[in-house]
């Protein structure tokens, strides 16, 4: 466990040297900061609206940061050849696998608990509500969501050439699952067959990322999720992520690094 915690620290290291997560932050920062502005305008509706846009804002930062950041893991260590060395130490292939898997995921939650605590301490400050129940229960949830997007982005960094498009297929399929995840089903239904059997299964089998989205509870303060409910998902996410990072390490285990 010492290489695999070992391996972690280089990645969370590697993350906050390098500009993607200030940028994004100072972005996060000053469209929140908009939303505590919006109150001069006494419309609950205004305020509501920017919050949404604000935590629309933290998903798709902390969702770039951990797609760009696992891309660039396997690649970079062959590309720079250190690779071999860290193979030889020994660590094996699945230590490598978990241990950049590990990084990744805390880089990403320490990213997430920044935007979304400068993100409670404005609006909070602004309209004196603070749920907090919502806020861990957001942040808690986009971060499971954010591990299954993590090992799927290294399994992807196995087999495509490049970083360039591990990210940019990650973002198409996690996008296309965002956005019609929910209403695929719907949709198989109104399709003729094959279609319709094959929309059904495809809706079955893949992860559903959609199930992890809480910003209404937090815009439109509906209260908290049952727990029963959240560990459910946090046990859909582990599995799912298992499954990827499990894959990950056959395809890196039958690589060869020298090509």
């Amino acid at each position: 466990m010492s290489k695999i915690f070992a391996l972690a620290a280089v990645v969370i290291k590697e993350l906050y040297r390098r500009k993607d997560f200030y940028v994004l932050f100072v972005l996060t920062a000053l469209l929140t900061l908009a939303a505590g502005a919006v109150n001069f305008f006494h419309d609950d509706k205004i305020v509501r609206y920017v919050k949404d846009i604000c935590l629309l804002l933290i998903w798709v930062s902390a969702l770039v940061i951990s797609v760009v950041t696992a891309a660039r893991q396997i690649p970079a260590e062959r590309e720079a050849r250190t690779i071999f060395p860290l193979l030889a130490k020994p660590v094996s292939r699945w230590q490598v696998i978990v241990g950049k898997f590990l990084g990744c995921w805390l880089a990403t939650g320490v990213a997430l608990v920044v935007f979304y605590f400068f993100f409670a301490a404005v609006t909070g400050s602004k309209e004196q509500i603070w749920p907090w129940g919502a806020y861990l229960e957001a942040v808690w949830m986009q971060w499971a969501m954010l591990a299954i997007v993590i090992a799927m982005v290294l399994l992807g960094s196995i087999f495509f050439a490049a970083p360039s498009s591990t990210s940019t297929i990650t973002l198409v399929v996690v996008g296309g699952i965002l956005l019609l995840g929910t209403h695929l089903k719907v949709i198989a239904l109104q399709q003729p067959e094959p279609m319709q059997f094959i929309l059904t299964v495809v809706y079955f089998v893949m992860p559903h990322l959609e199930w992890y989205d809480l910003r209404d509870f937090v815009v439109y303060d509906m209260g908290i999720v049952p727990l029963r409910a959240v560990a459910l998902a946090t046990l859909y996410a582990a599995a799912w992520s298992g499954i990827f990072l499990l894959l990950a390490w056959f395809g890196f285990r039958r690589k060869n690094l020298t090509t």
